[in-house]
């Protein structure tokens, strides 16, 4: 725990922000630094629960109520072990995690909870700044060769866990540039790519190789894969879903991934901007209200869209936890991100009916209805439209943000890999697919998930790698967890 009866004297503190007509003049992270006393404070508000839910909220298993602690002592260097003893990767989760931990911290029964993800990517923030994450490469070398392929961040902690037990590891990423959805799904102003390259560096110091450009089953044979001891398959859900209905081949109907990843192309340099992607001037409608639709969202406004609208299938949630959804779960309440902040008209309970095109095939307008959910007990919700609600929306550039379907079939089918009834490649309690030297871990497992969960499978697999391969294997797994000494 961090300072006794601290959750009473201090308040939650986040980050300030840069003024909104200020920010999205850029693409830049736009959020002000803390001073460290802030920072103390905030630590030392973890409260001695008896049992931190913040543990089982969180799919690492992060020692928080420890490295809070040690961040209210000041001892930021101990703070940091602790952190990157289940975490290859704080520098990203501590931006772009949801961070269902504070959405199980007890604090947050009565009070707002303890700003964790706040502190996690101070720490190692801190000791980027500081000298203290350096290469490690392995003493030992096992002799064993193990191919990784996708380098988001399942891929890059299997990679690291599994060099760091000695063995030569090889990852392909299909992109020109390392990161999988890192480098090309999140905006620069979620995620500025220096943060990646900077990870990066050390991990190729460390020992790793990495071959961009290198697409396994397109442009490289997928056989060529059992050359290697063991196989790790970490190239996430990549399918995108699509909305089948009429209109929906009119220029400007586009996949939200499509237009933010030529947008990061262009925010890096190696790619020009383009009409067909992007939102200057245009009135701009978003279908589909998560993360991806946030970020469509914040980037059009970048653009200088003539208007940026959301259209949400569900309706409006609550502000607060509702008796359906109680604490220590996670919330579904009303968010409203950065990107909201900075400019969109949202709409929940909108079903997108049609996508209305001019005589020259470019969609110039959306045709919708309101609609209603009807709770049937012992079913599943009903979706109703509402008589009379039929409404157009100009619209020139429609963002389709509705999440992914699975992976892509190339793999798993070049391999002979048993698969589920979404397309995730299967993987059993040990990842293991139906050829034993081949293992899968990452949203090609489990389906689209969070960058947390992610980082969870690779470091998971990485341990049943190992055992595959030498027999038995000291890389820590969740329930064995791995505090180093102080």
């Amino acid at each position: 725990m961090g300072k006794l009866r601290g959750f009473l004297e201090y308040d939650r503190r986040g980050e300030d922000t840069i003024a909104v007509d200020e920010r999205v003049k850029n693409y830049n992270e736009f959020t002000k630094e803390l001073d460290t006393e802030e920072l103390n404070k905030q630590g030392g508000r973890c409260m001695d629960c008896g049992i931190p839910f913040c543990h089982s909220g969180c799919p690492l298993g992060n020692l928080i109520p420890d490295f809070n602690d040690a961040v209210y002592k000041n001892d930021w260097d101990k703070a940091l072990r602790i952190l990157h003893a289940t975490n290859n990767f704080p520098e990203f989760t501590g931006r772009l995690c949801p961070a269902p931990c504070e959405s199980a911290c007890v604090l947050g029964i009565i009070q707002p909870p303890v700003s964790i993800e706040l502190i996690e990517k101070y720490i190692v923030e801190r000791g980027f700044k500081e000298g203290w994450i350096k290469p490690n490469p392995p003493k030992n070398r096992t002799g064993k060769t193990v191919a990784v392929v996708g380098s988001g961040p399942s891929g890059l902690a299997a990679a690291q866990q599994l060099n760091r037990a000695g063995h030569t590891v090889t990852v392909f990423e299909r992109d020109n540039k390392v990161g999988g959805l890192l480098r090309y799904g999140i905006p620069d102003f979620k995620l500025e790519k220096k943060v990646i390259d900077r990870r990066v560096d050390i991990l190729k110091a460390e020992g790793i190789e990495f071959k961009t450009n290198v697409h396994v089953g397109k442009n490289y044979d997928a056989e060529k894969l059992n050359e290697f001891d063991a196989v790790v398959l970490c190239g996430g859900a990549t399918k995108r879903r699509p909305l089948p209905i009429d209109g929906a081949d009119a220029n400007g109907v586009v996949q939200a991934m499509e237009f933010l990843k030529r947008n990061n192309e262009v925010v890096d340099g190696i790619k020009e901007p383009t009409e067909a992607l992007h939102a200057k001037g245009k009135n701009v409608i978003v279908i589909g209200g998560g993360d991806t639709g946030s970020d469509c969202v914040g980037t059009s406004n970048r653009h200088g869209a003539a208007s940026v609208t959301n259209f949400e299938i569900m309706p409006i949630p609550s502000e607060s936890r509702t008796e359906e959804n109680p604490w220590p779960f996670w919330p579904f309440t009303l968010k409203t991100s950065s990107s909201h902040e900075e400019g969109v008209k949202r709409n929940w309970s909108i079903l997108t009916k049609e996508f209305i095109k001019d005589g020259e095939g470019n969609l110039k307008a959306i045709k919708t209805v309101e609609v209603k959910w009807v709770k049937i007990p012992g079913e599943r919700p009903q979706l109703q439209e509402i008589d009379g609600t039929e409404k157009e929306w100009p619209c020139e550039l429609a963002l389709l943000a509705l999440g992914f379907t699975g992976p892509e079939a190339t793999l798993s089918e070049q391999l002979g890999l048993q698969t589920d009834y979404r397309s995730n490649i299967k993987g059993d309690s040990n990842y293991q697919t139906n050829i034993p030297h081949i293992f899968t871990a990452g949203d090609m497992r489990r389906g689209q998930s969070l960058i947390v969960w992610a980082i969870s499978e690779g470091r998971e697999a990485a341990h049943h790698v190992d055992k595959f391969l030498m027999g038995s294997s000291s890389l820590p797994i969740k329930e064995k967890g791995d505090l180093p000494a102080a």
